[in-house]
């Protein structure tokens, strides 16, 4: 995915309050309390005056001591328990900001995911999401209320004198210059840095998720500098954008410390000729330095917000892939329910606009019930064909129906719970046998789940395994076998009653034995339901009711094995090759 692009959307801050505003009042409660507490320290200078004036006319001081120490206690329990709301808070805005990802990106069309790198998805879920936290706090309350407190700090500066006060914001000035300067250019280093940290995820997902091929080709070392690459692009960008954070902290640092000494300068001149008081000076000078707080906590929000909109923008990104829309699920068949009609007239597609045409204009019709099988060539077109029945792509041109009615009609949740689909490589999810088993239908019984154990001889796998169905299978289904995977996979299908069975080469990976047993179980099932097969292996579709010959993207011939076998050259090849040309 690019990042490269111009944002269109809306601007980051109000992106950042879209996030906020389900929490704003835990926030306005945060924020009250940053300001009780800044309100609680700007009164201590006024208290060190009286106190400084008491000693000075010899008056007792036991009450201003007493005034003090309670502003100080409750400066302390004030900020603690302020602290508190705003991480909490934070926490929340993160934990909202991975919910409505994580459920867009489940949504994605697979248009979409088929031009991302997963490894980058992860990363926006993860690490673009955490950098909303110190956003939502540092940022928006940090902006808030440090803004505040610096304002009210300069009008109570302004009251005690306001000459010093001149002299201490022409310095404030030369500093917020500099730092125009220095803002920018974090917001770049922190987009490039968290840019990185996606490469490196995808990278990583696309070594892990081959893994057997890495070792067995003996590539560990060249993947190992991919993956290095991308984490030490990331650490560059990373330090460059500390590297400016830090300047930009120096600077204000060293604006308060340069105001303290001219302060100190041209105060104590003052005192000298009488101009104001020794009281009146410190308390001014205890202004000045608790002028630092605000400052740092004003520019901290500022560099923290040019890292948070690098992290938002990300995430806008994500959230602008097209995808599917929101719906619940929609109810299973019942047992018994109305088998599935499926027809293509005239449909042409293809994968992206600067690949070739997969289909050119595909023709047939499959009637209710019975069992269809698509043979060909590879790359004939077959699995595109359950592709787009599943709407996981819509045709370019042409229609594609469902019990006469185009797919683009249907709503999508009430489509696919009509479908039970099986993939060509029979993916099995990380946990138990039985999550993966009930994957397509939570709701079967014991008694469903053992019956389709039973058909797909999954029954004796179980009875061997230590926990039975709960039984971990393991990292896409690493501790089951290819054919074992197969049937799992067979089952899941089978679970979800399905009025319309899409099966790619399913029995790819198994023996003749559970070949022969699985192909019966598809041939009872047509018998009640409309079976879909897409076979290499010509012996699994000798027995179908019709038989669709594909190539280069076209229909070539449709009819019975016998009739194909003496009438079309390409299929009669198919099936000599495979010692077929005399089967039923």
């Amino acid at each position: 995915m690019s990042s490269t692009h111009p944002d269109t959307g809306p601007p980051t801050w109000r992106l950042l309050l879209g996030y906020v505003r389900p929490h704003r009042w835990t926030l306005l409660a945060g924020a009250l309390l940053s300001l009780l507490t800044g309100a609680t320290g700007l009164l201590l200078p006024l208290v060190a005056r009286e106190l400084i004036d008491d000693l000075s006319h010899d008056r007792a001081i036991t009450g201003a001591l007493f005034v003090m120490s309670g502003l100080v206690v409750a400066n302390a329990a004030l900020g603690g328990l302020g602290s508190y709301v705003l991480r909490r808070t934070a926490e929340s805005v993160v934990l909202g900001a991975r919910r409505a990802l994580s459920s867009y990106l489940l949504r994605l069309r697979i248009t979409a995911v088929d031009r991302t790198e997963p490894g980058d998805l992860m990363a926006r879920i993860t690490s673009d999401t955490t950098l909303l936290r110190e956003v939502t706090t540092d940022s928006l309350v940090g902006l808030g209320t440090g803004g505040l407190t610096l304002v009210a700090t300069v009008v109570m500066m302004g009251l005690v004198d306001p000459v010093l006060l001149g002299v201490t914001l022409a310095v404030i000035l030369v500093a917020g210059t500099v730092l125009g300067v220095i803002v920018p250019r974090i917001n770049r280093a922190s987009r490039q840095a968290q840019d990185a940290v996606g490469v490196m995820g995808a990278a990583l997902e696309r070594i892990l998720g081959a893994l057997r091929t890495v070792k067995a080709s003996g590539a560990e070392h060249r993947e190992e500098r991919t993956l290095h690459a991308a984490a030490e692009e990331s650490w560059r960008q990373s330090v460059r954008a500390a590297k400016w954070s830090a300047a930009a902290g120096n600077t204000a640092g060293l604006a308060m410390q340069i105001a303290f000494i001219t302060v100190l300068a041209v105060g104590g001149a003052r005192v000298a000729t009488g101009a104001i008081a020794v009281g009146t000076l410190v308390a001014f000078l205890l202004y000045v330095f608790y002028l630092m707080s605000p400052i740092q906590q004003v520019v901290g929000a500022i560099t923290q917000y040019q890292t948070g909109a690098a992290a938002l923008a990300r995430i806008q990104e994500a959230l602008r892939l097209p995808a599917e829309p929101a719906a619940p699920p929609a109810p299973l068949p019942v047992d018994g329910a109305t088998p599935a009609a499926v027809a293509f007239r005239d449909v042409r597609f293809r994968y992206a606009e600067d690949l070739p045409y997969v289909h050119h204009g595909v023709t047939f019709e499959v009637p209710a019930c019975g069992m269809t099988a698509f043979v060909g060539p590879s790359g004939a077109g077959k699995t595109t064909v359950f592709s787009l029945i599943e709407r996981f792509y819509d045709p370019e041109a042409g229609v594609v129906t469902l019990d006469g009615r185009d797919l683009a009609e249907w709503d999508l949740p009430q489509l696919r719970s009509a479908i039970g689909y099986v993939e060509q490589d029979a993916p099995v999810l990380s946990g138990s046998l039985r999550e993966n088993l009930l994957l397509g239908n939570p709701e079967a019984d014991q008694a469903a789940v053992a019956r389709v154990l039973k058909t797909t001889r999954l029954d004796g796998l179980v009875a061997k395994l230590p926990d039975g169905l709960e039984t971990l299978v393991g990292h896409r289904g690493t501790k089951l076998s290819g054919g074992e995977r197969q049937r799992v996979a067979i089952a899941r299908a089978l679970l979800r009653r399905p009025r319309l069975l899409l099966l790619d080469e399913a029995t790819s990976q198994l023996d003749a034995v559970n070949e022969a047993a699985l192909r019966d179980t598809v041939a009872d099932v047509a018998r009640t339901t409309t079976v879909l097969v897409v076979a290499h292996r010509l012996s699994t579709v000798t027995m179908a009711d019709r038989i669709v010959v594909m190539d280069a993207g076209r229909v070539r011939a449709v009819g019975t094995h016998r009739e194909l076998v003496a009438g079309d050259p390409l299929y009669a090849e198919l099936a000599a090759t495979q010692f077929l040309a005399t089967a039923g």
